[in-house]
């Protein structure tokens, strides 16, 4: 292979700020901060806003749009019932 035209393949610590929830897999991300883990190796450090650990989808709390205060039923009530007048 030739040098210096593979990207940086290493371990990253990923961590969800949303609860702090971490995790380490092998990715080429740049990164600008390090931290270090409990078993003391210094990895490179991808903050992210959600992952599997806090999306509403993964965790269960996710809210049908059928039960969030009957808005889909209210809307049919008022719409459903309008004639195409042909």
């Amino acid at each position: 292979m030739k040098d210096g035209i593979h990207p940086n393949y290493r371990e990253i610590c990923f961590q969800d700020m949303s609860n702090g929830f971490k995790f380490v897999t092998r990715s080429c991300a740049n990164t600008k901060e390090m931290i270090t883990m409990e078993d003391g190796r210094e990895l490179p450090l991808y903050k992210l806003d959600t992952t599997s650990e806090s999306h509403p989808f993964y965790t269960g709390t996710q809210k049908s749009v059928d039960n969030m205060g009957g808005r889909v039923e209210k809307f049919r009530n008022r719409f459903g019932k309008i004639s195409s007048g042909k």
